[in-house]
């Protein structure tokens, strides 16, 4: 049975750790909190085991990168990678990355998430529905954000030029992407409603993602979209968005459809 995150950790956290940048400014209104920030770290990994954003045998990107998507130092992030490695969801070999071991998804998804299994999937009602929630998370945080949050909105637009050729990185910089706008709209249950929208078909998407240009398309739309939130333009930002949702729905269709021909 896998225990919780929290049971793997022993004393407390350093108020000095994460989610600070270059000038000593807190990232105010970002999804990780700094009381418990390897806590966090350890659960949005395993928040992607869960959905099957990772799979086993996917090898995590290298300290360096996880502490640019997470926007943390290497102290708190090594506490989450060692928690989750001590409950074997993760191992690490000698002189290598950090590697998904072969638990299975469903031991550790939600009775939740059983709505979202592939055989149900509908890849037109699901944008549908993304189109309506997320365009209006965008719309609210290019309203509501602070400069903060903006700021660290586009430095992870810009940070994934850096992983266009390394699917798994780009995902779960991705997913830090998608949550810090969630985060900025401050509406939580829009929020929850977008991140469900997010984890259905991962599998398709997680294929997609794999086919060359793709991840540096994507990149060009975040920039776009990230552009437009720093700027406070909220019909910049939506059509960014919309066209980014497009691009992300046609390639799962051509990806589907390419499965079917194999």
């Amino acid at each position: 049975m896998v225990k919780p995150v929290t049971s793997v950790f022993e004393g407390g956290f350093e108020p000095g750790d994460g989610l600070v940048d270059e000038g000593g400014q807190d990232f105010g209104g970002v999804a990780l909190d700094r009381k418990s920030l390897a806590e966090q770290v350890a659960n949005r990994i395993m928040a992607m085991i869960k959905s099957g954003n990772l799979k086993s045998g996917d090898k995590l990107p290298t300290e360096a990168q996880m502490g640019i998507a997470f926007g943390i130092s290497r102290p708190p992030l090594r506490e989450a990678l060692k928690a989750l490695t001590l409950m074997g969801v993760l191992v690490s070999r000698q002189g290598g990355r950090y590697t998904v071991t072969d638990l299975t998804p469903t031991r550790l998804v939600a009775p939740f998430n059983t709505m979202l299994s592939v055989a149900d999937y509908d890849v037109h009602k699901q944008f549908e529905a993304r189109t309506v929630v997320d365009l209006e998370l965008v719309r609210l945080c290019a309203l509501r954000a602070s400069p903060e949050l903006r700021q660290r909105i586009h430095k992870l637009a810009v940070d994934g030029k850096a992983f266009e050729h390394d699917p798994v990185a780009f995902r779960l910089l991705d997913i830090e992407f998608h949550q810090a706008i969630n985060g900025g709209a401050a509406n939580e249950l829009l929020s929850a409603l977008a991140q469900v929208l997010y984890d259905m078909g991962l599998d398709v998407r997680r294929t997609a993602s794999e086919v060359p240009g793709v991840i540096s398309h994507s990149v060009s739309q975040h920039i776009a979209v990230a552009d437009a939130l720093v700027a406070g333009d909220a019909a910049a930002a939506v059509a960014a968005y919309r066209a980014h949702l497009e691009h992300v729905r046609d390639t799962t269709i051509q990806s589907m459809e390419a499965g079917k021909l194999q």
